[in-house]
């Protein structure tokens, strides 16, 4: 699987007399197609990171490279054309007076031709479940709704990357999980790699690898599965999922579980072909 990001030993400072390196020589890469989550306590420079690869910011040292190219300040307007970002508050991305007109507003700007932009606004509004909103006020949703919103805008422009800056924290439990399903079902349809800062386990859930960033530098990477299996999540400002508890519980009950990670669906599989033995 080719390899859309590559990130070699980036390295940065918001002031250049801070004693500590807000990132210090942070090296991965993400395939495309991938969808990687980036998780870590405030200050761990995840955000940091995913803003370099967008070019808001310039690294001190190290090089990152989008679709092979090295990021210069010569191409980054052309790379930032391949990524789209959704923020944690979406109030701070709208621009346009109707849903319609905001999500329309970065196309008007790469001079989309009026028929394709409106087949690509309506699409992107269908695609989050927003289509009967189009011509209401953004300030008027929900926050749910907003940052389905915020995401069409992204989807309309058909970016290769989409990256998710804490994107759902701001939402409660259910608005969470379903704005988790609209972007799994833009990335299925779209093949967008994934790139999501997130606190959120069912998030973490979905991903096909998982980077724990730790003062600046990659303390590991892994799967979801090997992640919330370790002992120290609570240290990592998450809780073990749930059917990781339930399964130790099942266990210390004297229930013959395999150790591993199971989702919901796994578990109830295992618990079944269990008692069918009994």
């Amino acid at each position: 699987m080719t390899e859309i990001i590559q990130v070699k030993d980036l390295s940065y400072k918001y002031e250049e007399d801070a004693p500590f390196w807000t990132l210090d020589k942070v090296s991965f890469h993400v395939k495309q197609g991938e969808w990687l989550s980036i998780i870590g306590h405030n200050g761990s420079g995840k955000s940091t990171t995913v803003r370099l690869i967008d070019g808001l910011l310039e690294a001190n040292q190290g090089e990152i490279y989008i679709s092979g190219d090295l990021l210069t300040p010569d191409n980054v307007w052309e790379k930032r054309r391949q990524i789209g970002m959704v923020f944690q508050n979406p109030d701070n991305q709208f621009v346009g007076a109707t849903v319609e007109d905001d999500v329309a507003f970065g196309l008007e700007n790469q001079g989309i031709p009026l028929e394709e932009m409106r087949e690509r606004v309506q699409e992107a509004l269908e695609l989050v479940g927003m289509s009967e909103f189009k011509t209401k006020e953004p300030a008027r949703l929900s926050g749910g709704q907003k940052q389905r919103v915020a995401i069409a805008g992204v989807v309309a422009l058909r970016p290769a990357i989409m990256i998710l800056d804490e994107a759902t924290s701001m939402l409660d439990p259910e608005g969470r999980l379903e704005l988790i399903k609209v972007v799994q079902r833009i990335k299925e349809k779209y093949k967008i790699t994934v790139l999501s800062i997130t606190h959120d386990l069912d998030e973490v859930a979905l991903s096909d690898r998982v980077i724990v960033m730790k003062k600046g530098q990659i303390e590991s990477i892994s799967s979801p599965g090997q992640l919330f299996l370790r002992s120290d999540l609570n240290q990592l400002g998450l809780e073990a999922p749930f059917t990781v508890q339930l399964a130790e519980k099942m266990r210390q009950a004297g229930l013959a579980l395999p150790s591993g990670y199971f989702t919901e669906e796994e578990l109830e599989e295992e618990v079944w072909e269990l008692i069918s033995k009994m």
